[in-house]
């Protein structure tokens, strides 16, 4: 994605700082989207986006802090910074540990607002990056066959092929075929390559600020039951 299709989202209810706010932004290249409210921003689809938003803490209605909850249930939830006078210590940890890139009190330095819508946009790709491989990955795994993921998930326990079709109950040819498929499937060159990319896709336990990315739509659960199974007592930290 190239950051210069980001737009730097500006929300406060003072009109005169609003408005000088958006010229420094523009003024120093950002494109730039203000809106007087949080209930504003959530009448549009724009929080999806690429970009960042740059959020008030105190306002009429629904607080920064507000909005910045309801975004972190979206699929894409957007790069917040927030900028207020009333950044008290409480606040500023609620919305860190929300997931803010910062909290800046009014006035503030325009440098120091610059280089942290910067961080802002940077992690704001990164995190679409990260998400578009995840994608891909799932999808690669969605188009494999049952019999290819029952593969997949003793491949990546270290299992030979011998084994497999033990288990299987396959003759080794067909164990062979089936684990060349998936690996053409899934575009891994190496097994190590393989055990990352499935390691990636394991259902994990979402937090309110997920440390990747996740998908919608997901990996439909009953796709994958052995994969899952597998990877449950089985130490893959040899693969990274």
């Amino acid at each position: 994605m190239d950051m210069a299709e980001s737009i730097v989202h500006v929300v406060d209810d003072d009109n005169s700082f609003r408005t000088a706010l958006v010229r420094l932004l523009k003024a120093t290249g950002y494109r730039v989207k203000a809106y007087a409210s949080a209930g504003e921003v959530l009448l549009e689809k724009s929080a999806s986006d690429p970009g960042c938003y740059i959020l008030d803490l105190v306002m009429p209605g629904l607080s920064g802090i507000d909005l910045q909850t309801a975004f972190i249930n979206r699929p894409d939830p957007p790069q917040i910074i927030f900028l207020s006078a009333y950044a008290d210590i409480p606040t500023t940890v609620q919305a860190m540990k929300l997931g803010a890139i910062d909290v800046l009190s009014k006035p503030v330095d325009n440098h120091q607002l610059t280089a942290a819508v910067d961080r802002a946009l940077r992690a704001d790709q990164d995190f679409r990056s990260a998400r578009h491989e995840l994608q891909t990955i799932y999808n690669r795994f969605n188009a494999l066959t049952p019999r290819d993921r029952e593969v997949l998930a003793l491949v990546t326990r270290g299992h030979l092929n011998r084994e497999i079709a033990v288990k299987l109950n396959l003759a080794e040819r067909t164990v062979k075929a089936h684990r060349a498929h998936m690996m053409e499937i899934m575009q891994a060159n190496t097994l190590p390559d393989l055990v990352r990319m499935a390691e990636r896709i394991q259902p994990t336990t979402q937090s309110s600020h997920p440390t990747y990315p996740t998908l919608n739509p997901p990996l439909k659960p009953q796709l994958a039951p052995q994969l899952t199974a597998s990877f449950d007592d089985h130490d893959l930290s040899m693969w990274r």
